[in-house]
């Protein structure tokens, strides 16, 4: 059945009156509504000096605005003569301006207080005072590039770079170009081709939070005698972004194949031993209980250049209370067994939030002091850890029974 069209409605019989509308008569403004707004119009003037504007944004002076403009228009004898101040014959100076204008040059603001200060623009204080936005003295400003620099030990690996040359002109190791994007995650051991240098990865530091994600400091040392210590993820963009970078494939089908771990070397160091600087109510009254226990084949100086920047060492410039050098000890090795034996001091309460306000537990600090990793440093030297342990109760290092 086809839908009947508007003609057919309107023909039919109207029996609830629906239609049946009757329009009010239109208000005709007389002379005593006329003579009410001269009045507010008048109270206007004499507050602001000027007569109400019709393009107004507050509404109620663009409802006066309006029906002034249209009184003002064809004003009765009784409006013309209920006119004291003349304001009939008043008319405003409004002078449009069009982006199609051209502005002459003493009319453009050199600044933005030239324009906050224009006296047309009626800004409340507080909507161009900045709030929780972090001073830029106070922010992440890194305390040392990863600049190159000579390598004090580079004869470590003078001889690992030759024959690392060799296998790649006789084709016994293969470098395969970096595709763009690709998602590196380099181990210590590794080797890379960046900017015509083999760059060796002869240290991984311990994990750390970097805006939300998980990162790590590297050294990494170069073929021409230089070496470096940049973050994991500058270290991985800048080999996107060399066109002519390679990564070098590892010997052996995995970690469990012997020949996998073929170019890593056993790289003696330093174990630091830090106390924190920092300012924050939970840590500050523990500062002097409260120790990082840290192993690094690098400057210690240098290290921990940046830690007010790492969530690793509590956000926080950190202060070296000791140190002991390592020799023929694997480095990653040492660390391994110091944390593992401090394990019982280690705070399980510590945490602290980053500036993306994630919560990060580091886990290399220990309730102990500089003493008890002396004593637990020199065990590891006379091969006897294994024969004490570190009892929390006493604090003290103690022969096991």
């Amino acid at each position: 059945m086809p839908r009947p069209t508007l003609e057919e409605i309107f023909a039919e019989p109207d029996e609830f009156g629906l239609l049946a509308v009757k329009l009010k008569p239109r208000a005709s403004s007389s002379g005593n509504d006329s003579v009410s707004i001269l009045n507010d119009v008048t109270r206007f003037f004499e507050q602001r000096g000027r007569l109400p504007d019709a393009n107004s944004p507050n509404h109620e002076e663009m409802r006066l605005g309006t029906i002034w403009e249209n009184l003002a228009k064809s004003p009765s004898d009784e409006l013309r003569q209920a006119d004291k101040l003349g304001l009939l014959a008043r008319k405003e100076e409004i002078t449009e301006v069009s982006w199609r204008d051209e502005i002459e040059d003493g009319d453009i603001p050199e600044s933005l207080d030239d324009i906050f200060a224009d006296d047309g623009l009626d800004v409340q204080p507080e909507l161009v005072q900045l709030k929780h936005v972090t001073p830029a003295a106070e922010r992440q400003v890194p305390d040392h590039r990863a600049d190159f620099i000579p390598c004090k030990d580079f004869d470590q690996f003078e001889s690992l770079f030759e024959t690392m040359q060799q296998a790649l002109d006789s084709g016994a190791r293969e470098a395969t170009l970096i595709e763009k994007w690709a998602i590196i995650e380099p181990l210590e051991g590794d080797f890379f081709i960046r900017n015509g240098l083999l760059a060796y990865i002869a240290e991984k530091s311990e994990s750390t939070q970097r805006g939300g994600a998980r990162d790590h400091r590297l050294r990494v040392i170069f073929s021409n005698g230089t070496e470096s210590d940049p973050l994991m993820s500058s270290f991985r963009k800048s080999l996107n972004d060399d066109k002519t970078a390679r990564a070098i494939q590892r010997l052996g089908l995995g970690p469990l194949d012997p020949d996998w771990e073929t170019d890593k070397v056993a790289l003696s160091g330093t174990i630091y031993v830090a106390r924190s600087l920092s300012e924050d109510p939970a840590i500050k009254p523990q500062r002097d209980i409260l120790y990082k226990i840290g192993v690094t084949s690098q400057d210690v100086r240098r290290r921990v250049a940046d830690a007010r920047n790492d969530p690793t060492f509590l956000l926080a410039p950190v202060e070296i209370v000791a140190t002991y050098e390592l020799q023929n000890l694997s480095r990653s090795k040492v660390e391994n067994l110091l944390h593992r034996f401090f394990d019982a001091a280690r705070p399980g309460e510590l945490f602290i939030i980053d500036r993306f306000g994630k919560r990060i537990r580091p886990r290399e600090w220990f309730y102990v002091l500089p003493e008890h990793v002396a004593h637990a440093a020199q065990l590891i030297k006379d091969g006897q850890l294994h024969q004490y342990r570190y009892d929390r109760a006493t604090q003290k290092i103690v022969r096991r029974s």
